[in-house]
């Protein structure tokens, strides 16, 4: 694993600001909602997935409003109009496992199981049919990612992974697990890699969100007919690193 850049970002009073405002408006939103979804339970799945869908957009709004953080995107045509795809994502903040839903729709995620007893928030999560694994146990973990993954996308959603597993500070990189293109090769579906520098402006385990505008680039599908997994993640993980590449030299 590279070792990650030390950000010149400092916090002022708005940053201190607008980072306690949307919390509260977070902690607010997230019950209001959640319990929505739980009341709507017995809708259907997309009734309760537009619910899920506001929430996100006025979460997006309140980030700009609050923390003066706003995003843009590039390749928005690679997302295919018709069917579903995995998307293999570079994981840096929280950030992303949000936002993404807003331009990629519908969508599922493969999450930390622990996430769905988190009260009212998770428990609305476990509603719209997340992919949540146990990272205790790999192997039981990349059985339910395939086995879920293949149904969620043959129902029409896009399966969002995060192959580094984890959050990486920016300017590091991670090898990139096996599990998004075992599905792909299994499932026969393409891969869509996206690149972001989330990480720059609301940093992973921070309570700080800065202003600015994160940078999401998305890339081509990938075909994965008559591919190994392993061509797969390494034609995803070079596309994501010169992505990365780019970002950062659009910054100077």
């Amino acid at each position: 694993m590279t070792q990650p850049h030390i950000s010149s970002r400092k916090a002022d009073f708005r940053v201190y600001l607008g980072s306690t405002l949307l919390f509260i408006y977070i902690v607010i939103s997230t019950l209001i909602v959640g319990v929505a979804i739980l009341g709507g339970f017995f809708l259907p799945f997309h009734w309760r997935y537009k619910f899920a869908d506001i929430w996100i957009d006025c979460l997006l709004y309140m980030l700009k409003l609050c923390c003066g953080l706003s995003h843009e995107v590039e390749g928005l045509e690679h997302i295919p109009q018709v069917g579903a795809a995995i998307v293999l994502s570079k994981h840096q903040s929280a950030w992303e496992t949000v936002a993404l839903r807003q331009f990629i729709r519908p969508q599922t995620a493969v999450l930390k199981k622990s996430l769905l007893q988190i009260p009212f928030g998770g428990w609305a999560l476990a509603t719209l049919k997340p992919i949540a694994i146990d990272r205790q146990n790999q192997k039981e973990a990349l059985k339910m990612l395939i086995d879920q993954g293949i149904e969620r996308l043959q129902e029409g959603l896009f399966v969002v992974v995060f192959p580094e597993g984890t959050r990486v500070a920016p300017g590091a990189h991670k090898k990139f697990n096996a599990g998004g293109a075992m599905l792909a090769q299994k499932s026969g579906f393409p891969v869509i890699p996206l690149a972001h520098n989330a990480g720059e402006f609301w940093p992973r385990n921070s309570f700080l969100k800065y202003p600015g505008v994160i940078k999401v680039k998305i890339g081509p599908p990938i075909s994965t007919v008559d591919k190994k997994s392993k061509d797969i993640n390494a034609e995803a993980e070079a596309w994501i690193t010169q992505a990365m590449v780019k970002i950062e030299a659009e910054k100077n």
